[in-house]
């Protein structure tokens, strides 16, 4: 991974406080993944959510996914379909979205919790879903839903697409610019290639 801004990524650290995520996030997650037992403010960006339900569905874990309806989970269950079984989606929640969020989280390892339009809980809102995530083992996202102190801030962006040229071909990879920020340690950045880059020509030397 090219670092940017002078940002380094992260040393991975063995750590029960941590979910582990594998792949390309590895070595960017301070800690090497995801803080257990909080909430981790990740930016409304479906790959880089995808990518972190995958590497946590193929390590084994399980998650939760509450109030998103046009999530893919295509590419989830491609290599293993076992994957897929491990993903319990909830995508209309009602009203009650964060108590299903707060219940998933108590027996699940990775819990999604995505929110139609931004919410900022305040202290006694944030109480209860808190509450339960210490009563578990989850990591919990929240996506469009922030509470104050969040364990870790992700963010993320697409900055290229792989696999199509001049009206044809189809994509089969994605280039993301991410930013993780965890409290206590120096932020990371780095551009990560989520899928199949294209190969960098070979140099052809004339004599």
């Amino acid at each position: 991974m090219a670092a940017l801004g002078g940002e380094v990524p992260q040393p991975v650290v063995e750590d029960a406080d941590v979910l582990a995520v594998g792949g390309p996030l590895a070595q960017l997650l301070p800690g090497g993944g995801l803080p257990r037992r909080a909430v981790t403010h990740v930016s409304d960006t479906a790959a880089l959510v995808v990518e972190l339900i995958e590497q946590v569905a193929i390590a084994g874990g399980y998650v939760g996914v509450v109030g998103w309806p046009a999530l893919s989970y295509a590419g989830i269950g491609t290599a293993n379909a076992d994957n897929l079984e491990r993903v319990i989606a909830v995508p209309e929640p009602g009203i009650e979205d964060i108590a299903v969020a707060g219940v998933l989280a108590e027996g699940l390892d990775l819990v999604v919790w995505r929110t139609r339009v931004p919410l900022a809980l305040t202290p006694v809102r944030a109480r209860p879903l808190l509450a339960r995530l210490r009563k578990g083992n989850a990591a919990l996202v929240a996506v469009n839903a922030t509470v104050p102190s969040p364990a870790m801030t992700l963010e993320a962006r697409i900055t290229d697409f792989y696999g199509i040229g001049r009206g044809t071909g189809r994509i089969n990879g994605i280039a993301l610019a991410v930013r993780a920020e965890r409290k206590g340690m120096r932020p990371a950045s780095a551009t990560i290639t989520l899928g199949t880059a294209p190969q960098r020509p070979k140099l052809t030397v004339v004599t």
